[in-house]
Protein backbone atom coordinates (compact mmCIF):
# COMPACT_ATOMS: atom_id res chain seq x y z
CA UNK A 1 0.00 0.00 0.00
CA UNK A 2 2.97 1.76 0.50
CA UNK A 3 4.20 2.11 -2.89
CA UNK A 4 1.10 2.62 -4.51
CA UNK A 5 0.23 5.49 -2.34
CA UNK A 6 3.98 7.24 -3.46
CA UNK A 7 2.98 6.04 -6.95
CA UNK A 8 -0.52 8.22 -6.54
CA UNK A 9 1.22 11.04 -5.21
CA UNK A 10 4.37 11.13 -7.21
CA UNK A 11 3.54 14.49 -8.64
CA UNK A 12 3.51 15.89 -5.30
CA UNK A 13 6.91 14.77 -4.23
CA UNK A 14 8.26 15.56 -7.85
CA UNK A 15 7.00 19.15 -7.09
CA UNK A 16 8.52 19.55 -4.01
CA UNK A 17 11.99 18.07 -5.15
CA UNK A 18 12.01 20.46 -8.40
CA UNK A 19 11.08 23.35 -6.20
CA UNK A 20 14.22 22.28 -3.76
CA UNK A 21 16.66 22.01 -6.42
CA UNK A 22 15.77 25.20 -7.94
CA UNK A 23 16.40 26.83 -5.00
CA UNK A 24 19.79 25.83 -4.30
CA UNK A 25 20.48 26.09 -8.07
CA UNK A 26 19.45 29.37 -7.38
CA UNK A 27 21.71 29.93 -4.30
CA UNK A 28 24.42 28.01 -6.00
CA UNK A 29 24.63 30.78 -9.34
CA UNK A 30 23.88 33.66 -7.24
CA UNK A 31 26.82 34.57 -4.82
CA UNK A 32 24.70 36.55 -2.89
CA UNK A 33 22.57 34.27 -1.93
CA UNK A 34 23.73 32.64 1.28
CA UNK A 35 23.88 28.92 0.70
CA UNK A 36 24.84 27.81 4.04
CA UNK A 37 21.15 28.87 5.88
CA UNK A 38 19.15 27.64 2.60
CA UNK A 39 20.57 24.27 2.83
CA UNK A 40 19.21 24.16 6.55
CA UNK A 41 15.91 25.27 5.39
CA UNK A 42 16.16 22.49 2.79
CA UNK A 43 16.56 20.02 5.30
CA UNK A 44 13.71 21.14 7.60
CA UNK A 45 11.22 21.41 5.09
CA UNK A 46 11.84 18.13 3.51
CA UNK A 47 11.28 17.08 7.22
CA UNK A 48 8.32 18.24 7.72
CA UNK A 49 6.98 17.06 3.94
CA UNK A 50 8.34 13.78 4.94
CA UNK A 51 5.92 13.76 8.24
CA UNK A 52 3.37 15.17 6.10
CA UNK A 53 3.07 12.45 3.57
CA UNK A 54 3.10 9.84 6.47
CA UNK A 55 0.21 11.53 8.04
CA UNK A 56 -1.25 11.79 4.46
CA UNK A 57 -0.62 8.02 4.16
CA UNK A 58 -2.24 7.03 7.74
CA UNK A 59 -5.25 9.27 6.72
CA UNK A 60 -5.91 8.76 2.86
CA UNK A 61 -5.53 5.16 2.73
CA UNK A 62 -7.55 4.33 5.72
CA UNK A 63 -10.26 4.01 3.22
CA UNK A 64 -8.86 2.66 0.39
CA UNK A 65 -7.31 -0.48 2.74
CA UNK A 66 -10.14 -1.37 3.77
CA UNK A 67 -11.34 -1.71 0.03
CA UNK A 68 -8.50 -3.39 -0.93
CA UNK A 69 -9.66 -5.54 2.27
CA UNK A 70 -13.23 -6.36 1.62
CA UNK A 71 -14.61 -9.34 0.46
CA UNK A 72 -16.20 -8.37 -2.76
CA UNK A 73 -20.12 -9.32 -1.59
CA UNK A 74 -22.74 -7.31 -0.83
CA UNK A 75 -22.30 -6.49 2.52
CA UNK A 76 -20.59 -2.84 3.05
CA UNK A 77 -20.65 -2.51 6.71
CA UNK A 78 -16.70 -3.62 6.72
CA UNK A 79 -15.78 -0.68 4.54
CA UNK A 80 -14.44 2.30 6.67
CA UNK A 81 -16.37 5.32 6.06
CA UNK A 82 -14.90 7.89 3.52
CA UNK A 83 -13.51 11.54 4.95
CA UNK A 84 -12.51 12.84 1.88
CA UNK A 85 -15.16 14.09 -0.89
CA UNK A 86 -13.38 11.66 -3.62
CA UNK A 87 -13.57 8.81 -1.06
CA UNK A 88 -17.19 10.03 0.03
CA UNK A 89 -18.15 9.80 -4.16
CA UNK A 90 -17.01 6.51 -4.31
CA UNK A 91 -18.91 5.45 -1.36
CA UNK A 92 -22.04 6.49 -2.58
CA UNK A 93 -21.31 4.98 -5.71
CA UNK A 94 -20.81 1.83 -4.66
CA UNK A 95 -23.35 1.91 -2.12
CA UNK A 96 -25.97 3.01 -4.96
CA UNK A 97 -24.66 -0.04 -7.04
CA UNK A 98 -24.49 -2.93 -4.00
CA UNK A 99 -28.57 -1.57 -3.60
CA UNK A 100 -29.56 -2.10 -7.19
CA UNK A 101 -27.29 -5.04 -7.13
CA UNK A 102 -28.99 -6.74 -3.81
CA UNK A 103 -32.53 -6.06 -5.00
CA UNK A 104 -31.81 -7.78 -8.50
CA UNK A 105 -30.48 -10.62 -6.53
CA UNK A 106 -33.65 -10.93 -5.02
CA UNK A 107 -35.35 -10.79 -7.92
CA UNK A 108 -33.35 -13.56 -9.70
CA UNK A 109 -33.76 -15.44 -6.36
CA UNK A 110 -37.36 -14.97 -6.07
CA UNK A 111 -37.74 -16.02 -10.26
CA UNK A 112 -35.75 -18.83 -9.46
CA UNK A 113 -38.06 -20.04 -6.70
CA UNK A 114 -41.20 -19.44 -8.77
CA UNK A 115 -39.56 -21.72 -11.47
CA UNK A 116 -38.40 -24.09 -9.37
CA UNK A 117 -41.88 -24.57 -7.45
CA UNK A 118 -43.53 -24.49 -11.37
CA UNK A 119 -41.76 -27.44 -12.47
CA UNK A 120 -41.85 -29.35 -9.14
CA UNK A 121 -45.54 -29.33 -9.52
CA UNK A 122 -45.56 -29.95 -12.80
CA UNK A 123 -43.71 -32.71 -12.13
CA UNK A 124 -46.07 -34.27 -9.66
CA UNK A 125 -49.24 -33.19 -12.13
CA UNK A 126 -47.71 -35.27 -14.75
CA UNK A 127 -47.11 -38.35 -11.93
CA UNK A 128 -51.24 -38.97 -11.81
CA UNK A 129 -51.77 -39.62 -15.77
CA UNK A 130 -48.12 -41.60 -15.45
CA UNK A 131 -49.71 -43.94 -12.92
CA UNK A 132 -52.75 -44.15 -15.01
CA UNK A 133 -51.03 -44.94 -17.62
CA UNK A 134 -49.59 -48.06 -15.97
CA UNK A 135 -52.39 -49.36 -14.91
CA UNK A 136 -53.47 -49.22 -18.48
CA UNK A 137 -50.23 -50.85 -19.22
CA UNK A 138 -50.81 -53.59 -17.32
CA UNK A 139 -54.46 -54.32 -18.79
CA UNK A 140 -53.18 -55.30 -22.10
CA UNK A 141 -53.06 -58.51 -23.65
CA UNK A 142 -50.54 -57.80 -26.29
CA UNK A 143 -47.46 -58.94 -24.40
CA UNK A 144 -44.88 -57.53 -26.60
CA UNK A 145 -46.85 -54.22 -26.98
CA UNK A 146 -47.06 -54.26 -22.91
CA UNK A 147 -43.47 -54.74 -22.79
CA UNK A 148 -42.56 -52.13 -25.26
CA UNK A 149 -45.00 -49.52 -23.15
CA UNK A 150 -43.42 -50.59 -19.94
CA UNK A 151 -40.13 -50.25 -21.00
CA UNK A 152 -41.13 -46.46 -22.36
CA UNK A 153 -43.43 -45.82 -19.01
CA UNK A 154 -40.00 -46.75 -17.28
CA UNK A 155 -38.05 -44.17 -19.22
CA UNK A 156 -40.45 -41.90 -18.51
CA UNK A 157 -40.72 -42.31 -14.78
CA UNK A 158 -36.52 -42.34 -14.16
CA UNK A 159 -36.51 -39.02 -15.98
CA UNK A 160 -38.97 -37.13 -13.81
CA UNK A 161 -37.18 -38.82 -11.18
CA UNK A 162 -34.18 -37.82 -12.46
CA UNK A 163 -35.19 -33.79 -12.20
CA UNK A 164 -37.10 -34.17 -8.93
CA UNK A 165 -33.87 -34.63 -7.04
CA UNK A 166 -32.22 -32.29 -8.97
CA UNK A 167 -34.25 -29.61 -7.91
CA UNK A 168 -34.09 -30.59 -4.32
CA UNK A 169 -30.68 -31.45 -4.09
CA UNK A 170 -30.05 -28.18 -3.23
CA UNK A 171 -31.91 -27.86 -0.03
CA UNK A 172 -31.39 -31.54 0.78
CA UNK A 173 -30.24 -30.65 4.37
CA UNK A 174 -33.86 -29.49 5.05
CA UNK A 175 -35.29 -32.71 4.05
CA UNK A 176 -32.95 -35.30 5.93
CA UNK A 177 -34.37 -37.59 8.59
CA UNK A 178 -31.54 -40.17 9.97
CA UNK A 179 -32.35 -43.76 10.49
CA UNK A 180 -31.43 -46.96 10.33
CA UNK A 181 -32.73 -47.76 6.49
CA UNK A 182 -32.70 -52.04 5.98
CA UNK A 183 -30.95 -52.12 2.66
CA UNK A 184 -32.73 -55.16 1.41
CA UNK A 185 -36.14 -53.71 1.07
CA UNK A 186 -34.63 -50.79 -0.46
CA UNK A 187 -32.35 -52.72 -3.30
CA UNK A 188 -35.95 -54.76 -3.48
CA UNK A 189 -37.92 -51.81 -4.05
CA UNK A 190 -35.21 -50.45 -7.06
CA UNK A 191 -34.77 -53.94 -8.53
CA UNK A 192 -38.71 -54.16 -8.90
CA UNK A 193 -38.95 -50.58 -10.39
CA UNK A 194 -35.95 -51.44 -12.61
CA UNK A 195 -37.35 -54.77 -13.60
CA UNK A 196 -39.28 -54.36 -17.51
CA UNK A 197 -35.45 -53.13 -18.46
CA UNK A 198 -33.48 -55.61 -16.47
CA UNK A 199 -35.99 -58.41 -18.49
CA UNK A 200 -35.58 -56.48 -21.80
CA UNK A 201 -31.51 -56.67 -21.73
CA UNK A 202 -31.48 -59.62 -20.07
CA UNK A 203 -29.72 -58.90 -16.67
CA UNK A 204 -30.05 -60.20 -13.39
CA UNK A 205 -29.04 -59.75 -9.67
CA UNK A 206 -27.12 -61.59 -7.39
CA UNK A 207 -27.43 -59.69 -3.74
CA UNK A 208 -25.37 -60.62 -1.11
CA UNK A 209 -25.64 -57.93 2.11
CA UNK A 210 -23.17 -59.01 4.91
CA UNK A 211 -24.75 -55.86 6.11
CA UNK A 212 -28.32 -55.16 6.18
CA UNK A 213 -28.77 -52.20 8.23
CA UNK A 214 -26.84 -48.59 7.89
CA UNK A 215 -27.44 -45.47 9.21
CA UNK A 216 -28.80 -42.52 6.39
CA UNK A 217 -31.54 -41.26 4.76
CA UNK A 218 -33.74 -43.35 3.27
CA UNK A 219 -34.97 -41.35 0.46
CA UNK A 220 -32.22 -40.11 -0.74
CA UNK A 221 -29.99 -43.31 -0.70
CA UNK A 222 -32.59 -44.56 -2.51
CA UNK A 223 -31.94 -41.76 -5.22
CA UNK A 224 -27.93 -42.85 -4.98
CA UNK A 225 -28.66 -46.17 -5.45
CA UNK A 226 -31.00 -45.73 -8.34
CA UNK A 227 -28.63 -43.55 -10.37
CA UNK A 228 -25.93 -46.50 -9.60
CA UNK A 229 -28.65 -49.34 -10.65
CA UNK A 230 -29.41 -47.53 -13.95
CA UNK A 231 -25.94 -47.28 -14.84
CA UNK A 232 -25.27 -50.65 -14.07
CA UNK A 233 -28.38 -51.74 -16.18
CA UNK A 234 -27.33 -49.23 -18.77
CA UNK A 235 -23.97 -50.77 -19.50
CA UNK A 236 -24.98 -54.19 -19.32
CA UNK A 237 -26.47 -57.02 -21.00
CA UNK A 238 -27.22 -60.87 -21.24
CA UNK A 239 -25.09 -60.53 -17.60
CA UNK A 240 -25.29 -60.41 -13.75
CA UNK A 241 -25.17 -57.08 -11.70
CA UNK A 242 -23.53 -58.23 -8.33
CA UNK A 243 -24.82 -56.27 -5.31
CA UNK A 244 -22.87 -56.86 -1.84
CA UNK A 245 -22.27 -54.76 1.25
CA UNK A 246 -19.65 -55.41 4.10
CA UNK A 247 -17.64 -53.66 6.47
CA UNK A 248 -14.29 -52.23 5.52
CA UNK A 249 -12.24 -50.33 8.09
CA UNK A 250 -15.40 -49.82 10.16
CA UNK A 251 -17.13 -48.33 7.68
CA UNK A 252 -20.03 -50.42 6.10
CA UNK A 253 -19.64 -50.05 1.99
CA UNK A 254 -22.11 -50.98 -0.26
CA UNK A 255 -21.26 -52.13 -3.81
CA UNK A 256 -22.36 -52.43 -7.02
CA UNK A 257 -20.55 -54.16 -9.45
CA UNK A 258 -21.87 -54.89 -12.94
CA UNK A 259 -19.67 -56.53 -16.23
CA UNK A 260 -20.63 -54.46 -18.67
CA UNK A 261 -18.16 -52.49 -20.88
CA UNK A 262 -16.15 -50.32 -17.94
CA UNK A 263 -14.67 -47.17 -17.90
CA UNK A 264 -11.33 -46.22 -19.80
CA UNK A 265 -8.95 -45.20 -16.91
CA UNK A 266 -7.92 -41.62 -17.98
CA UNK A 267 -11.85 -40.98 -17.48
CA UNK A 268 -12.27 -42.33 -13.88
CA UNK A 269 -11.33 -38.94 -12.60
CA UNK A 270 -14.10 -37.26 -14.39
CA UNK A 271 -16.91 -38.98 -14.23
CA UNK A 272 -18.65 -37.70 -11.63
CA UNK A 273 -18.26 -34.00 -13.40
CA UNK A 274 -21.39 -32.82 -14.67
CA UNK A 275 -22.38 -33.66 -18.17
CA UNK A 276 -19.44 -35.89 -18.95
CA UNK A 277 -20.39 -38.61 -20.89
CA UNK A 278 -17.13 -40.90 -22.32
CA UNK A 279 -14.33 -40.22 -24.18
CA UNK A 280 -13.92 -43.04 -25.69
CA UNK A 281 -17.60 -43.58 -27.27
CA UNK A 282 -18.48 -39.74 -27.08
CA UNK A 283 -21.68 -39.77 -29.23
CA UNK A 284 -23.09 -42.94 -27.01
CA UNK A 285 -27.23 -41.23 -27.17
CA UNK A 286 -27.81 -43.38 -23.87
CA UNK A 287 -25.33 -41.26 -21.87
CA UNK A 288 -26.78 -37.72 -20.27
CA UNK A 289 -23.16 -37.18 -17.82
CA UNK A 290 -25.84 -36.39 -15.14
CA UNK A 291 -26.68 -39.41 -12.70
CA UNK A 292 -23.34 -39.94 -11.46
CA UNK A 293 -23.02 -35.74 -10.86
CA UNK A 294 -26.47 -36.20 -8.98
CA UNK A 295 -25.80 -39.18 -7.03
CA UNK A 296 -22.29 -37.42 -5.76
CA UNK A 297 -24.15 -34.08 -4.80
CA UNK A 298 -26.85 -36.17 -2.93
CA UNK A 299 -24.21 -37.94 -1.12
CA UNK A 300 -21.60 -35.36 0.41
CA UNK A 301 -24.70 -34.18 2.69
CA UNK A 302 -25.08 -37.58 3.96
CA UNK A 303 -21.06 -37.72 4.06
CA UNK A 304 -20.95 -40.64 2.10
CA UNK A 305 -17.93 -41.29 -0.05
CA UNK A 306 -18.61 -43.17 -4.17
CA UNK A 307 -15.51 -44.63 -5.12
CA UNK A 308 -15.40 -45.79 -8.80
CA UNK A 309 -12.73 -48.48 -10.04
CA UNK A 310 -13.19 -49.83 -13.65
CA UNK A 311 -11.44 -51.46 -16.47
CA UNK A 312 -12.80 -51.30 -20.13
CA UNK A 313 -14.43 -55.12 -20.90
CA UNK A 314 -14.56 -55.94 -17.88
CA UNK A 315 -17.18 -53.76 -15.80
CA UNK A 316 -17.35 -51.44 -13.29
CA UNK A 317 -17.68 -51.44 -9.21
CA UNK A 318 -19.07 -48.46 -7.45
CA UNK A 319 -18.74 -48.78 -3.86
CA UNK A 320 -20.89 -46.33 -1.19
CA UNK A 321 -18.64 -45.94 1.43
CA UNK A 322 -21.64 -44.89 4.50
CA UNK A 323 -19.88 -42.95 7.70
CA UNK A 324 -19.58 -43.72 11.52
CA UNK A 325 -22.42 -43.81 13.46
CA UNK A 326 -20.11 -40.35 15.40
CA UNK A 327 -19.99 -38.79 12.14
CA UNK A 328 -23.95 -38.54 11.85
CA UNK A 329 -23.84 -36.13 14.93
CA UNK A 330 -23.53 -33.12 13.16
CA UNK A 331 -26.27 -34.35 10.31
CA UNK A 332 -28.68 -35.17 13.64
CA UNK A 333 -28.29 -31.80 14.74
CA UNK A 334 -29.58 -29.80 11.45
Amino acid sequence: MIRKFLIERRSWIILFLCLQLLSLSMAYLDPDIPLGPLLYVTFISTIIFVIFLAIRYSRETRFYRSLEEWDPHLDLTELSPGSSPFEQIVQTHLYDQTERLRQEAALNRSMLEAEKDELLSWIHDVKTPLTAMQLMIERLDDHAAQEQLTYEWLRIHLLLDRQLHQKRIPFMENDLFIEQVELKSLLSQEIRTLRPWCMRRGIGFDVDLEIREVLCDAKWLAFIVRQLLTNAVKYSENADIVITSYLHSERPVLEVRDNGRGIDPKDLPRIFDKGFTSTLVHNDPKATGMGLYLARRAAQPLHIRIKASSQPGEGTSMKLIFPTKNEFVQIRGM
